[in-house]
Protein backbone atom coordinates (compact mmCIF):
# COMPACT_ATOMS: atom_id res chain seq x y z
CA UNK A 1 0.00 0.00 0.00
CA UNK A 2 1.25 3.71 -0.70
CA UNK A 3 0.79 4.49 3.38
CA UNK A 4 4.06 2.60 4.03
CA UNK A 5 6.00 5.05 2.70
CA UNK A 6 4.78 7.21 5.52
CA UNK A 7 5.46 9.16 8.13
CA UNK A 8 7.80 11.69 7.01
CA UNK A 9 10.83 12.84 8.84
CA UNK A 10 9.26 14.71 11.48
CA UNK A 11 5.95 12.81 11.17
CA UNK A 12 4.48 10.79 14.20
CA UNK A 13 2.00 7.73 13.48
CA UNK A 14 -0.80 8.25 16.17
CA UNK A 15 -3.00 5.33 14.69
CA UNK A 16 -2.35 3.37 11.33
CA UNK A 17 -4.82 0.06 11.00
CA UNK A 18 -8.24 -0.68 9.94
CA UNK A 19 -11.68 -0.64 11.35
CA UNK A 20 -12.70 -3.26 13.00
CA UNK A 21 -14.48 -6.01 11.29
CA UNK A 22 -17.33 -7.14 14.28
CA UNK A 23 -17.28 -3.31 15.15
CA UNK A 24 -20.64 -3.65 17.19
CA UNK A 25 -23.00 -5.77 17.60
CA UNK A 26 -25.61 -5.28 15.22
CA UNK A 27 -22.91 -6.87 12.49
CA UNK A 28 -21.93 -9.68 15.75
CA UNK A 29 -25.81 -10.54 14.77
CA UNK A 30 -25.92 -9.93 11.00
CA UNK A 31 -23.09 -12.30 11.19
CA UNK A 32 -24.11 -15.22 13.20
CA UNK A 33 -27.86 -14.94 11.48
CA UNK A 34 -26.62 -15.31 7.94
CA UNK A 35 -23.98 -18.11 8.83
CA UNK A 36 -20.81 -15.94 8.45
CA UNK A 37 -21.64 -14.80 5.04
CA UNK A 38 -21.57 -11.14 6.49
CA UNK A 39 -18.64 -11.59 8.52
CA UNK A 40 -17.07 -12.28 5.18
CA UNK A 41 -18.70 -8.73 3.47
CA UNK A 42 -17.42 -6.98 6.93
CA UNK A 43 -14.27 -8.13 6.12
CA UNK A 44 -13.87 -7.31 2.50
CA UNK A 45 -15.02 -4.61 3.36
CA UNK A 46 -12.72 -3.63 6.40
CA UNK A 47 -9.43 -5.11 4.97
CA UNK A 48 -9.63 -2.60 2.07
CA UNK A 49 -9.88 0.68 4.46
CA UNK A 50 -6.74 1.67 5.83
CA UNK A 51 -6.48 4.66 8.37
CA UNK A 52 -3.33 6.17 9.00
CA UNK A 53 -3.49 9.15 11.24
CA UNK A 54 -0.05 11.21 11.86
CA UNK A 55 0.69 14.11 13.79
CA UNK A 56 0.30 15.64 10.27
CA UNK A 57 -2.17 14.31 8.41
CA UNK A 58 -4.91 11.75 8.19
CA UNK A 59 -5.12 9.16 4.98
CA UNK A 60 -7.85 7.25 4.54
CA UNK A 61 -7.77 4.40 1.31
CA UNK A 62 -10.66 2.48 0.41
CA UNK A 63 -11.38 -0.21 -1.95
CA UNK A 64 -11.06 -3.29 -3.26
CA UNK A 65 -9.99 -3.28 -6.97
CA UNK A 66 -9.03 0.47 -7.36
CA UNK A 67 -8.04 2.39 -4.62
CA UNK A 68 -9.87 5.83 -3.45
CA UNK A 69 -6.98 7.76 -1.53
CA UNK A 70 -8.03 10.47 0.87
CA UNK A 71 -5.49 12.47 2.42
CA UNK A 72 -6.56 15.48 5.15
CA UNK A 73 -3.94 17.62 6.95
CA UNK A 74 -4.25 17.76 10.40
CA UNK A 75 -4.53 21.77 10.38
CA UNK A 76 -7.36 21.52 8.43
CA UNK A 77 -9.11 19.80 11.26
CA UNK A 78 -11.55 22.12 13.03
CA UNK A 79 -13.52 19.77 15.24
CA UNK A 80 -13.49 16.18 16.61
CA UNK A 81 -16.79 14.54 17.56
CA UNK A 82 -16.33 10.99 19.45
CA UNK A 83 -19.19 8.50 18.97
CA UNK A 84 -19.61 5.42 21.08
CA UNK A 85 -22.34 4.15 20.74
CA UNK A 86 -23.68 1.23 23.18
CA UNK A 87 -23.62 -1.44 20.26
CA UNK A 88 -20.23 -0.50 19.47
CA UNK A 89 -18.59 0.27 23.06
CA UNK A 90 -19.28 -3.38 23.81
CA UNK A 91 -17.31 -4.81 21.26
CA UNK A 92 -14.25 -2.01 22.16
CA UNK A 93 -15.14 0.54 19.04
CA UNK A 94 -15.75 3.85 18.65
CA UNK A 95 -16.15 6.42 15.88
CA UNK A 96 -14.24 9.75 14.89
CA UNK A 97 -16.16 12.68 12.59
CA UNK A 98 -14.24 15.16 11.88
CA UNK A 99 -14.99 18.67 11.14
CA UNK A 100 -12.76 19.92 8.80
CA UNK A 101 -11.70 22.96 6.38
CA UNK A 102 -10.99 20.74 3.14
CA UNK A 103 -13.91 21.71 0.73
CA UNK A 104 -13.99 18.58 -0.90
CA UNK A 105 -14.71 16.19 2.73
CA UNK A 106 -15.95 19.15 5.01
CA UNK A 107 -16.90 15.81 6.97
CA UNK A 108 -14.62 12.74 7.78
CA UNK A 109 -15.98 9.89 9.42
CA UNK A 110 -13.28 7.67 10.74
CA UNK A 111 -15.43 4.46 11.98
CA UNK A 112 -14.94 1.29 14.08
CA UNK A 113 -11.86 2.37 15.28
CA UNK A 114 -10.61 -1.04 17.01
CA UNK A 115 -8.81 1.38 20.26
CA UNK A 116 -9.62 3.56 22.89
CA UNK A 117 -10.85 7.02 20.76
CA UNK A 118 -11.03 9.31 23.41
CA UNK A 119 -6.90 8.41 23.89
CA UNK A 120 -6.80 8.94 20.16
CA UNK A 121 -8.68 12.25 20.58
CA UNK A 122 -6.09 13.33 23.19
CA UNK A 123 -3.22 12.65 21.20
CA UNK A 124 -4.68 14.26 18.15
CA UNK A 125 -5.30 17.65 19.49
CA UNK A 126 -2.44 18.67 20.53
CA UNK A 127 -0.80 18.25 16.97
CA UNK A 128 -3.96 20.22 15.64
CA UNK A 129 -3.33 22.89 17.60
CA UNK A 130 0.49 22.67 17.05
CA UNK A 131 -0.61 22.28 13.29
CA UNK A 132 -2.70 25.31 13.38
CA UNK A 133 0.19 27.58 14.99
CA UNK A 134 2.54 26.42 12.49
CA UNK A 135 0.29 27.43 9.55
CA UNK A 136 -1.06 30.42 10.86
CA UNK A 137 -5.08 29.51 10.69
CA UNK A 138 -7.25 31.48 12.56
CA UNK A 139 -10.98 30.26 13.30
CA UNK A 140 -12.38 33.45 11.83
CA UNK A 141 -10.73 32.37 8.09
CA UNK A 142 -13.57 29.49 7.87
CA UNK A 143 -14.28 28.44 4.23
CA UNK A 144 -17.27 26.76 5.28
CA UNK A 145 -18.90 30.22 6.78
CA UNK A 146 -18.31 31.57 3.44
CA UNK A 147 -20.91 29.52 1.60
Amino acid sequence: MSTAKVPLPDERILFKGHPAVLGSVTRLLIAIFTLGIGAIWFWLRSTNTQYLITSQRIVIEIGIFSRNIETLEIYQVDDIHLEKPLNQRIMGTGNILLLTRDISAPKVVLERLPIDVRELYEQMRPCIQQARFRFHVRDEENPRELM
